[in-house]
């Protein structure tokens, strides 16, 4: 039995709203089973005799806002028309600035001012960083001031520019690849002095078999004086003996030309620049088959990888002229080098700018006052040394003694100082 006669049941609901129903009405305010309900509510009085709220509408006629007949409605009347924030020109009209006045132009001279800051800040930052990393990654190993009684620096500036034939660093499958062969130690596969100045930059291809006098000179490494004898011999072997700074010291000795910078690179250097670059364009003049350094072309205009560059810049024996002919195809290469690597394909495409300039700086080998800029000088004369007022030769020769060229003693000290005075090079190498 129901202790609560003035409860209800689930039964006794009727067809209300909720719980199924169909009905659109609302249900109306149940009684919770826990709760006796009391009398009837008086009327004007809600439930439980709390005293019912009068309804308002624009606060008029029904006791302003809480039944407070001093409450005017203007609060409810501009918050039915949609002013809430204020009345009148509050709105955005004219009486004041709203949330409906209209967004001001955007300001397209302020804006373009910012974008141009903000390019010219990330150019610079991109410039700075990208010279240190490139400075940090030169390898400046040689020490020219061990070099002993240099001759006086004249005008302009003078590059001793070798290449080696050292094999550091590299696999036995990478040797048999580029044909260098597994001699220990290195030596030197080409020499060029580079004259870079206000009257037309100088390349001079130094023969490797050049007939030269061994100086006295100082141990790069042991720092103890060896006495000069009047020794004669190959070039290159002065590399062999000591290394760069007694081939500095044979260079200026046997010429009288003072040696400003020295950059050397190896064979697998060399190769990883041009396959870095994409390749490099040559017209090969003639047929070429060499087995000792793998060259194998064609007559005519072709695009060769590194491996290829490589035999191609080493080939000699099989070549007319031995190693003149040798010299002339290493500049002619070196030149296609630096104009390839110039273009704006390359110098505007970091995807390929920063793998170049990676492979070339990892390879080379500087003196230690070699900078960025002097690097950066040697490149564009070598770019632009067979056009204008460039010009590129051999150092003359007149003859050979037991196998080694002799130089023409003449052409050689009118060559010396028109270098040294940067004079217009007149001096040829026929």
């Amino acid at each position: 039995m129901n202790d609560w006669p003035q409860g209800w049941s689930d039964d006794d609901r009727g067809n209300r709203y909720g719980r199924g129903s169909a009905s659109a009405q609302p249900e109306s305010a149940r009684v919770m089973r826990q709760v006796r309900r009391g009398p009837a509510a008086p009327p004007g009085q809600g439930y439980g005799g709390v005293p019912r709220q009068q309804s308002y509408v624009n606060g008029q006629g029904h006791g302003g806002y809480g039944g407070d007949p001093s409450y005017d409605g203007a609060y409810d009347s501009d918050y039915n028309t949609g002013q809430v924030y204020g009345r009148g020109g509050g709105s955005g009209g004219p009486g004041g600035p709203g949330m409906g006045e209209p967004r001001p132009a955007p300001n397209w001279r302020r804006r373009f001012k910012v974008a141009t800051i903000t390019l010219v800040t990330v150019l610079l930052v991109t410039t700075v960083g990208t010279y240190f990393w490139a400075d940090s990654k030169l390898n400046r190993d040689v020490d020219l001031s061990k070099v002993i009684d240099r001759p006086e620096a004249g005008e302009g500036t003078n590059y001793l520019i070798v290449g080696s034939d050292s094999r550091e660093g590299m696999s036995a499958e990478e040797k048999k690849k580029l044909h260098t062969g597994s001699a220990d130690g290195k030596r030197t596969d080409s020499m060029m002095l580079l004259h870079v100045g206000s009257n037309g930059d100088t390349l001079i291809s130094l023969p490797r078999d050049s007939d030269v006098e061994i100086p006295t000179y100082v141990g790069s490494e042991s720092g103890k004086t060896f006495k000069g004898t009047g020794r004669h011999t190959k070039l290159n072997a002065a590399y062999s003996e000591d290394g760069p700074t007694l081939l500095v010291r044979t260079v200026e000795f046997n010429t009288g030309l003072h040696i400003d910078h020295y950059v050397e690179i190896g064979f697998a250097g060399f190769a990883n620049i041009v396959d870095a670059v994409g390749g490099v364009e040559m017209d090969i003049p003639r047929d070429i088959k060499d087995s000792k350094s793998g060259a194998d072309f064609k007559k005519g205009k072709q695009t060769l990888n590194g491996e290829e560059a490589l035999a191609f810049v080493r080939t000699r024996y099989a070549l007319p002229g031995s190693d003149l002919d040798r010299t002339q195809n290493q500049q002619k290469f070196l030149n296609a080098l630096a104009n390839q690597v110039a273009t704006p394909s390359t110098v505007l495409n970091p995807f390929k700018l920063y793998p170049t300039m990676g492979a070339g700086l990892d390879s080379l080998i500087v003196d230690k006052d070699m900078s960025l800029w002097d690097l950066a000088s040697m490149f564009w004369a070598m770019k632009g040394v067979n056009g204008g007022d460039g010009k590129s030769m051999n150092m003359p020769t007149a003859g050979s003694s037991g196998g080694n060229l002799l130089w023409d003693k003449a052409k050689v000290k009118q060559l010396v100082e028109e270098l040294k005075n940067d004079q217009k090079v007149t001096v040829s190498d026929k």
